[in-house]
């Protein structure tokens, strides 16, 4: 007699992928989800992320009228794991939608991750983060997020009123994660209610219970519109491109960027990402923070990405006073979309003035968040009186940078 295989144990996490919007910014006359990026749809792009991750129960819920082809989409990813997949018809709004997503679940779940179809090139990783993150708190939701990065104002019609401090904002993406139970009392009062989210941690919080954030991805960017579809075919070309890809997965690759700057600019200096009060400004198309260039040229040399004129040059205006933050956050954008991550990047820059160490572990701690968590070394010295930095002229920075091949489930 043959023996019966092994029965898999049941997951106690499901992934409820919202697919069902119509996609009406996107302009593509087909729902969003159900567009192709290139051979295959926004949808399944999603679900192959979701079915890289770890084994959970996947509940699509698709645009009324187009669960077959959702189904299809769904099939395909799943491979082996098909018993996994259920396909549900969404409501009017999102929230209606999620709320037949989570309908749908297995008893045995506890905790639920809440994924937007149209993010659809998150990474496999970042959803096992979420889920990890929920099982380790007590009762709380869990969102990735990443900084703003952009200078944010307050308008009335169009006057500029104010500015918001950004360093208060956070960009919210998916998945959202949530303990079931409290997810399902949720959904059920704002039921109730008749009050309606723009998205799950709203309703989350709504209802008295602690939503915490964690580092999201760039990659997890929404199409939303024609510009972010693009955005998308681009990213997925260049990893299917030998010249723009990693020659190998996980393969180190090491590059070297300098700059220099000289002490003839307006207003306060701004080195390393700080300002410096008091010290004389550098001069530069931005704000002239030589180590932050540095830090820039040598990420993309390592990449094999062009240079800092390439990617942020004076035909580039929007870059014009533009500060490290915004320079390495979108650097980080360009290595990620080409299928790098950040390894370390260790700098030193060379001049009398400023006085560093007192400030080295801010400045490193700045630099590093902008790189999305990547380590960053900063150190300085003099040149004992030699040469322009010795003369008090300017700064020389010489920046060195690691960076590896992502392998392609974890793109």
């Amino acid at each position: 007699m043959t023996a019966d295989p092994p029965l898999l144990p049941v997951p106690r996490t499901a992934v409820v992928v919202v697919a069902a919007g119509s996609g009406t910014r996107l302009g593509a006359g087909a729902p969003k989800a159900l567009v192709g990026i290139d051979h295959r749809t926004v949808l399944r792009h999603a679900l192959d992320r979701v079915f890289a991750a770890a084994p959970a129960q996947v509940v699509v819920v698709a645009p009324a009228g187009y669960e077959g082809e959702a189904e299809a989409d769904a099939l395909a990813a799943a491979g082996p794991r098909r018993d996994l997949v259920r396909v549900v018809a969404g409501g009017e709004t999102r929230q209606q939608s999620v709320a037949a997503g989570l309908a749908a679940l297995w008893g045995d779940v506890e905790t639920v991750l809440v994924h937007d179809a149209a993010r659809a090139l998150t990474p496999s990783a970042l959803l096992d983060a979420v889920a990890a993150a929920v099982a380790e708190g007590v009762g709380e939701g869990i969102i990735p997020a990443l900084p703003v990065i952009d200078t944010l104002k307050r308008v009335s019609g169009d006057e500029v009123v104010g500015v918001v401090d950004r360093s208060e904002l956070a960009a919210a993406q998916t998945p959202q994660g949530f303990p079931r139970r409290l997810l399902d009392e949720a959904y059920a009062r704002a039921a109730g209610d008749g009050a309606d989210y723009t998205d799950d941690a709203a309703l989350f919080a709504a209802a008295g219970h602690p939503v915490r954030r964690i580092a999201g991805s760039a990659r997890a960017f929404k199409i939303t519109t024609p510009a972010d579809l693009e955005r998308a075919r681009l990213i997925l070309a260049a990893e299917g491109a030998p010249a723009a890809g990693p020659s190998q997965a996980g393969a180190p690759r090491i590059g070297i960027g300098t700059d220099v700057h000289g002490f003839s600019g307006e207003g306060v200096l701004r080195l390393a990402g700080l300002e410096w009060p008091g010290e004389p400004a550098l001069a530069g198309h931005s704000d002239g923070d030589a180590v932050a260039h540095a830090m820039v040229d040598a990420l993309l040399g390592a990449a094999g990405l062009g240079d800092i004129g390439t990617h942020f040059g004076t035909d580039h205006p929007e870059y014009a006073g533009a500060h490290a933050e915004v320079f390495l956050a979108r650097t980080a954008e360009i290595l990620a979309a080409a299928g790098y991550a950040i390894g370390n990047v260790s700098v030193q820059f060379q001049g009398n003035r400023p006085r560093f160490s007192a400030r080295r572990a801010e400045a490193e701690a700045v630099l590093s968040a902008a790189l999305g968590g990547a380590p960053v070394a900063v150190s300085a010295t003099t040149t004992d009186g030699l040469g322009f930095p010795g003369r008090g002229e300017g700064i020389a920075v010489t920046a060195v940078a690691l960076v590896h091949g992502l392998a392609p489930a974890a793109r």
